[in-house]
């Protein structure tokens, strides 16, 4: 070995020394101060990256300079600081298939992934509050937790007054509205006409029904999710259901879905999307959660699933009519070829709200349809910059405008001095692969080798660090105890 390349080998062993050294001492905690040194930024608004550079923590909150040496350093050399991700669309799962699932493994992919705030929308109420007060002490890795609880079935204005009220009493942070139909106007209007007087925040799954996206933003909602209620209200007509359809059947709802925006008309999808953003109404739409429609054969055969699969998702997501979102039984190449078609106009639908001014947030909706935690929130991100969007774009989608949305943008989603110390440090560029953000990290091509880069090294949330490395770690000991418990039959 040469003189060059002995040294070469020193500097990394210590490197790797020091770093596994940081990661014991520093994973879990919050120092007081903390120095990030020479690391390039990404602001989160959309500007250019700067540096390479320092960036400084004090009590949680990131300040222009520090008054003395830092408590804590992380080196930043070779890496990219990016504000926290925001994850609008989340579920916190104690259970799928009867089989539990330990909020551990949620949070620590999540953070892993580089999600520092989560909107959970509608979880069971009384044990997601203790899941937020947990996690607000860092008894656990977990992001930021917002809970948006559902309205749920109500059938008069009184009951729909009295439901807001209860959340809001009960602590929630907003209103989910979502029921297996839709709710009549009168409802509707009742529900968000309180929920802004309190005020709560309010997003909405819309149901096929009396109702569309045109009158939940005429009511007041401040958020849409998946694009239900939004084609619909640009129809002809009314949807071209086969006779034999049932909406009950998820097969059959899932399939006509596919035949949806095709049957928009434009000038009238043209004005549906100005009136959203006259309105002030935002989008999450969770592209990644339908991903499996149009290519199913994909979305079974993840390499991630491997190592991070919880058996209890596994069971879920086999076909059957018995799990929400497990719907691909007798699943065609035709059902695929028209789930094609509707992303193209979807996304062309997506960017134009865009160009008129809306405001697009990036949600995962994982734990359903082959949509593995944090994966699912990586892999929206790269279905944004498909749509047409440039990475700086897609990662303001991601960070400062899921703030904004939540009403948050004064707390967190920007690295900017006064916000809190929501930020990743990303190994490698996501502005020039936005692969790098997943977890397992990825591949790239160097003097004709494979290089291994990117991943979240450290995840920081209100000034508590969270060690990437030991995070995937915690998962796949988490993934692999809960598969010989399954196997033995405990």
């Amino acid at each position: 070995m040469s003189r060059l390349a002995g040294a070469l080998l020193a500097a990394t062993v210590l490197a790797a020394h020091a770093a596994s050294q940081d990661a014991a001492k520093l994973h879990g905690k919050r120092p007081g101060t903390l120095e990030i040194r020479n690391a390039m930024v990404v602001r989160g608004d959309g500007a250019p990256p700067f540096g390479p550079t320092s960036v400084y923590v004090h009590d949680g909150r990131i300040v222009a300079a520090l008054d003395g040496d830092a408590e804590a350093v992380i080196d930043g050399t070779g890496h990219w600081l990016l504000p926290g991700l925001v994850a609008t669309h989340a579920h916190l799962h104690e259970a799928q298939a009867g089989i539990p699932i330990p909020m551990e493994y949620q949070g620590a992919i999540w953070l892993a992934s580089g999600i520092t705030t989560i909107r959970d929308l509608g979880s069971a109420q009384a044990r997601s509050l203790r899941v937020r007060s947990r996690a607000d002490k860092g008894e656990f890795p977990s992001p930021r937790i917002l809970l948006y609880h559902q309205l749920g079935a109500v059938n008069t204005p009184a009951e729909a007054v009295a439901r807001v009220r209860a959340i809001a009493s009960a602590g929630g942070d907003g209103i989910k509205l979502w029921s297996n139909v839709n709710y009549p106007p009168e409802v509707l209007r009742a529900a968000l006409n309180e929920s802004n007087q309190i005020p709560l925040r309010t997003t909405a799954h819309i149901g096929v029904g009396e109702c569309n996206a045109l009158d939940y933003a005429d009511a007041g909602v401040d958020c849409i999710e998946h694009w239900y209620g939004i084609p619909d209200a640009a129809l002809r007509g009314v949807q071209d259901f086969p006779a034999r359809f049932s909406y009950s059947n998820e097969v059959d709802r899932f399939r006509e879905a596919g035949n949806l925006w095709r049957q928009t008309d434009p000038d009238k999808l043209e004005a549906v999307l100005q009136h959203l953003v006259d309105r002030g109404v935002a989008w999450s739409p969770t592209l990644a959660v339908y991903e499996a429609s149009r290519d199913v054969m994909r979305a079974q055969n993840q390499p991630c699933f491997r190592e991070w699969l919880h058996p209890a998702l596994e069971a879920f997501f086999s076909p059957s009519l018995d799990s929400h979102g497990s719907y691909f039984i007798g699943w065609t190449s035709a059902d695929e070829a028209a789930w094609r078609e509707n992303y193209r106009i979807w996304m062309g639908a997506l960017r134009r709200f865009a160009e008129l001014g809306g405001t697009i947030t990036t949600g995962e909706d994982a734990g359903y349809i082959y949509l593995l935690y944090g994966f699912g929130l990586v892999r929206e991100l790269e279905l944004h910059l498909e749509a047409g969007f440039h990475p700086l774009e897609v990662i303001r989608h991601a960070t400062y405008d899921g703030a904004k949305v939540l009403g948050m943008s004064d707390t967190f989603g920007r690295v900017l001095p006064g916000l809190c110390a929501d930020l990743i440090l990303v190994r490698g560029n996501p502005l020039e692969n936005l692969k790098r953000l997943y977890p397992t990290g990825c591949d790239e091509y160097v003097d004709g080798k494979a290089s291994p880069t990117g991943a979240v090294t450290w995840a920081i949330r209100g000034g508590r660090i969270w060690h990437g490395p030991t995070l995937a770690t915690t998962v796949k000991d988490i993934v692999r105890q809960a598969r010989e418990k399954t196997a033995s039959g405990r």
